[in-house]
């Protein structure tokens, strides 16, 4: 959930009223927001960078306020989405037409995309706010929004990145083209000095803000560039913008334009930085179309800034909520909410302006009908239909086990879901990845999770390499799920419950092993057979690469394999990097449920 830092003598000033800070904190729960924290700049400062920093002696002793704020509402990321919904919500204003204005064919500007930009960020929307009137206040939360949403729709700039330019020192029309790293020059945002691609990757490596996005486009053959009809370089997407089209307090015209590798995204973000920041324009929340010409000769105009109706029920927002109200007393609610509704008979026209991309479904319509009600004020109800809770009888069997087992002298461990694909194949033997059914993850964070595990073996392993100084017999049990693949299943994957046992000591120690197996179909209530029919369970010789050669053997129960018990091979134990032996049994409960 984004936090958003807003000083409270200007968020009061906006208001048109002073309130006390459980009077504003009362408001925000109304409103559906969240008051995190009263702090100042320098109480902020001295927490992230301690007392010894050197901003410290800049910072203001301003009072500002955090305020948490739903994901998917961008419109209240800066202190002007705030302000103008809360006025709305006060019934003080009515809500904002915003209005996208396109001059004559002759006037327009426009965007030409190059072909060469498919191969790295293939999107491009663009828009202009005329005669535009900053502050300091104004022009900061206008950087800061633009950072907001990079953090939050942009996904830190990998799906889309904002760029903002003084529209009087450049010159149209604009090019969105791409080109290789040594093939251009310019100078960056706030440098003096030139350079190409290569040196901006250079020069930003340890910049502690902009260094996590350079992997975005380095390993790229094309870095992608906005440009200007004399060449001028605006901005080298995602990573910085050109110091010679920089805005100031001064600017007065403001070039946005969004690269992106998803459009829909772009437009959602072209569409809230127009809606938050043309109330500063001379015409207000009124904004300068751009017309982008894409590689295929297609033109579109931009921004959207569309308006849509949704048309509901007034008696399914009440039966869903769990109210009482009249068609028209929801219409008023709705209208709170920035959504301007009207009654037409039983049912209500909802118009969804373009600060609202929040509102997919008419469910989204009902929720604010809800917040705008007052959660605080739905009726309390009991259940039509009464229900016992208990628990999932997988879980149950699995708490009944855990005691015998820790009884029997064995330390329960709880090791992560995800592991790396070595530790689920090469260390254990196998010859690749490809022999695991395993469920892969698609942009793993780092190489420690890159599947899901298959096994609990490797988990308990590396626990007993991670206390190899403690004193001899190490016993670690697991009791959790593993992610096995499964055509049938409606995911293409299916969970799996089991126990997993290792004892290591100076030897194997089988017969540890093999008397726990033991105590746990005794505790099951199922008998040993060594008769090998299909009632009871009995051991199996197989050969398994995870285990020494001779002894290992498949665990059959009543018919059907339910896993292996075993002394693990000295190769698997030199990967995991133990020097001690091992044996280990792991089987599947879920069939004794």
């Amino acid at each position: 959930m984004p936090t958003v830092g807003v000083k409270r003598n200007l968020l009061f000033q906006a208001l048109g009223k002073t309130f006390t800070d459980d009077e504003f904190q009362r408001l925000c729960f109304e409103f559906g927001l969240e008051l995190d924290e009263v702090t100042t700049e320098k109480q902020m400062i001295s927490k992230e960078q301690g007392e010894d920093s050197a901003l410290l002696a800049g910072a203001s002793e301003d009072v500002i306020y955090r305020i948490d704020i739903p994901a998917n509402r961008y419109d209240l990321l800066c202190l002007e989405g705030i302000t103008l919904g809360i006025r709305i919500f006060q019934e003080k204003i009515q809500p904002p037409q915003f209005k996208c204005i396109k001059p004559p064919p002759d006037q327009i500007q426009k965007m030409y995309v190059k072909p060469d930009t498919a191969k790295v960020r293939p999107h491009v929307v663009a828009a202009i706010l005329r005669n535009l009137h900053f502050t300091q206040d104004s022009y900061n939360s206008f950087i800061d929004l633009q950072e907001k949403l990079h953090q939050n729709i942009c996904r830190k700039r990998t799906l889309v990145s904002i760029g903002t330019h003084d529209l009087d020192t450049v010159e149209g029309p604009f090019y969105y083209d791409a080109k290789s790293p040594s093939d251009f020059k310019f100078v960056p945002l706030n440098q003096t000095k030139e350079c190409d691609g290569n040196g901006v990757m250079e020069l930003y490596s340890t910049h502690a803000q902009l260094k996590q996005y350079l992997p975005i486009i380095k390993d790229s053959p094309v870095y992608p560039l906005v440009l200007d009809s004399n060449g001028v370089i605006l901005s080298l997407p995602p990573i910085i913008n050109g110091d010679h089209s920089k805005i100031t307090l001064k600017t007065k015209n403001v070039l946005i334009e969004c690269t992106a590798t998803d459009l829909t995204k772009a437009r959602v973000v072209v569409d809230t930085i127009v809606c938050m920041f043309s109330q500063y324009c001379k015409e207000p929340f009124t904004a300068e179309a751009v017309e982008v010409v894409t590689a295929d000769g297609d033109s579109i105009i931009y921004p959207d800034l569309a308006y849509r109706d949704e048309v509901i029920s007034a008696n399914t927002a009440n039966a869903i909520i769990g109210i009482r109200e009249s068609p028209e007393s929801i219409t008023k609610l709705l209208n709170k909410m920035c959504l301007k509704s009207e009654l037409n008979a039983e049912n209500i026209k909802v118009t969804i302006p373009p600060t609202r991309h929040d509102i997919i479904h008419p469910c989204d319509i009902y929720e604010d009908v809800a917040i705008a009600f007052g959660y605080n004020k739905i009726p309390r109800t009991l259940p039509k239909t009464n229900t016992i809770g208990e628990q999932q009888p997988v879980n149950k069997l699995s708490d009944l086990l855990r005691a015998p087992i820790a009884q029997a002298g064995f330390t329960e461990a709880l090791t992560f879901s995800l592991c790396s694909r070595d530790d689920i194949s090469t260390k254990l033997g196998l010859q690749s990845i490809n022999e695991v059914p395993a469920v892969h993850i698609s942009n793993p964070k780092t190489l420690e999770f890159q599947v899901c595990r298959t096994t609990l073996l490797p988990g308990i392993l590396k626990t007993i390499a991670a206390n190899k100084k403690m004193p001899l017999p190490l016993k670690i049990f697991e009791v959790s799920d593993v992610v096995i693949k499964d055509a049938t299943a409606e995911v293409g994957a299916r969970n799996e419950r089991r126990i997993c046992a290792v004892n290591c000591n100076k030897n194997a120690g089988f017969e540890v092993v093999h008397g726990l197996l033991d105590k746990i179909m005794m505790l099951l209530e199922v008998p040993w057979n060594p008769n090998k029919t299909p009632k009871g369970y009995y051991l199996q010789a197989c050969e398994d690469p995870t285990y020494f050669p001779g002894r290992c053997a498949t665990i059959i129960c009543n018919g059907n394999d339910i896993g292996k018990i075993g002394v693990l091979h000295p190769n698997v134990l030199h990967k995991f990097e133990l020097t001690n032996p091992c044996s280990s049994v792991e089987i599947n409960i879920e069939p004794f449920v």
